[in-house]
């Protein structure tokens, strides 16, 4: 009901635009896509799928043939295009078998390859589809690209060669994986900045929020996703995850543990909201952890959900702010203005799904129905779904924004929460980090129809 009730109104105020403005009742498009429109409904796809609604997959899908059109003159990002628009085509492919979405999915990655023509390999942020021209976020350390960014390519475009024939996308996200394994790792942790063309990482931030996060996530999920033959992927995830349990994470003295970041050597007692997904990526790989280490990922993943739900607890909303912090006898909680919103964001909700299909432990049932119960109560608005701009003020202050990721992400989490293990199960599914299932390339499988759900 929620998911029609975000997509009903999305199509009524803003069909073919990319988000809707839930509370102004009209179209929003972010400058993410660039001219790109209808992100909203490339990311819905495969949910509606899951969730049959039928009648609006079809109607979906008529508006991907008829008017996704990707000959437009705009830059966009190239991560952002990459986890929705491909990810989301590669699922609705994936799930329905309609050729309409194999093909737009392959003509949008070609249009993302000039991104890596750089002296490195290293792809550029921003991309102008239509002139080929990259260049880099004016903000990012010393022109650097953004290790989420470009790390967070490999599982769709080894998808694309996969299906394309074509082993350059392949290629291109391999590449990548050698340029980071040349380079010298201080301390063992992968800085959030490289530079494309010398090829040196700028600023020695780590972080496995925003920036970070989605890279380490796909070594696992290239692992996985490969049959657990991509053994090179699974010893940088295992190394990494190391390096950052020796440095990053910490316990406060109130017995939560949590993820800092680090900055040259420095820690920052400060955890975000996009961290959370962590818990989640850390179960997720209890299962090939060396040395007899999985009940300590497990473990480890547990105390990661533990702290999220005490960040969304300790509002007055139970909506979990952005950012919350660990210091001046602060615990999981934001102390800053401009990290107290809650954007309709995923990531707890996703290390819940991931928690209880790996320990059905009914807690994390209980505590996605508390969020549930939250959006209901704050987010839901007359237009659908809105952002909120400080979870610990009751007295509400919309965004006006119902982000594309929370039908693709934070809804579809929920639904498989509360769905039985055999709905995309792990052994066969792996989501990308828009939420986007692409199947596990089985060793005997030259042809993957067998494992359709």
């Amino acid at each position: 009901q929620m998911m029609k009730h975000a997509w009903d109104n999305y199509k009524r105020y803003a069909w073919g635009l990319n988000e809707l403005k839930p509370i102004s009742k009209q179209g929003h498009s972010s400058n993410l896509f660039g001219n790109i429109q209808g992100a909203t409904i490339v990311d819905a796809l495969d949910t509606l799928y899951i969730m049959e609604m039928k009648e609006e997959f079809k109607e979906a899908k008529e508006w991907v043939e008829k008017n996704l059109d990707f000959n437009v003159n705009a830059e966009i990002s190239v991560f952002e295009v990459n986890i929705r628009f491909v990810g989301g085509l590669l699922s609705a492919y994936y799930l329905s078998g309609e050729e309409i979405f194999r093909k737009k999915a392959v003509e949008l990655g070609e249009k993302l390859l000039p991104a890596f023509n750089t002296p490195t390999g290293i792809p550029w942020a921003l991309l102008n589809i239509k002139s080929g021209i990259g260049r880099n976020w004016p903000w990012a350390s010393g022109g650097s690209s953004i290790l989420a960014e470009f790390g967070t390519l490999h599982l769709e475009f080894i998808h694309l060669s996969h299906l394309s024939g074509n082993p350059l996308f392949a290629e291109k996200v391999m590449n990548i994986r050698k340029v980071l394994n040349r380079l010298d790792k201080p301390e063992g942790l992968y800085p959030n900045y490289l530079n494309p063309s010398s090829g040196q990482w700028g600023q020695h931030h780590v972080s496995i929020g925003g920036l970070g996060d989605s890279f380490y996530e796909y070594l696992l999920k290239a692992w996985l996703m490969s049959d657990k033959t991509d053994e090179e992927g699974r010893k940088m995830y295992y190394d990494a995850v190391q390096a950052i349990e020796t440095h990053l994470i910490r316990k406060s003295s109130g017995g939560l543990t949590y993820i800092a970041e680090w900055k040259g050597g420095l820690l920052e007692h400060k955890m975000g909201h996009l961290t959370c997904f962590a818990g989640g990526m850390f179960a997720l790989g209890a299962d090939g952890a060396p040395d007899d280490k999985t009940g300590h990922h497990i473990e480890l993943g547990a105390e990661i959900a533990r702290t999220c739900h005490e960040s969304y607890d300790r509002t007055s909303m139970k909506l979990g702010p952005e950012a919350f912090r660990f210091d001046g006898g602060v615990e999981a909680i934001a102390t800053r203005q401009n990290e107290k919103y809650y954007i309709l964001r995923p990531e707890v909700i996703e290390t819940y799904m991931y928690m209880w299909r790996l320990t059905h432990d009914p807690k994390y049932r209980q505590w996605g129905w508390e969020a549930v119960e939250a959006l209901e109560k704050y987010c839901r608005v007359d237009g659908g779904y809105s952002g909120i701009r400080d979870v610990y003020n009751s007295h509400q202050s919309h965004d006006d924004v119902q982000q594309s990721f929370f039908l693709s992400e934070t809804l579809k989490y929920l639904y498989l929460l509360f769905s039985e293990d055999d709905l995309l199960p792990f052994e066969h599914w792996v989501f990308n980090t828009e939420a986007h299932p692409l199947p596990v390339l089985h060793k005997d499988d030259g042809n993957k129809e067998e494992n359709q759900k």
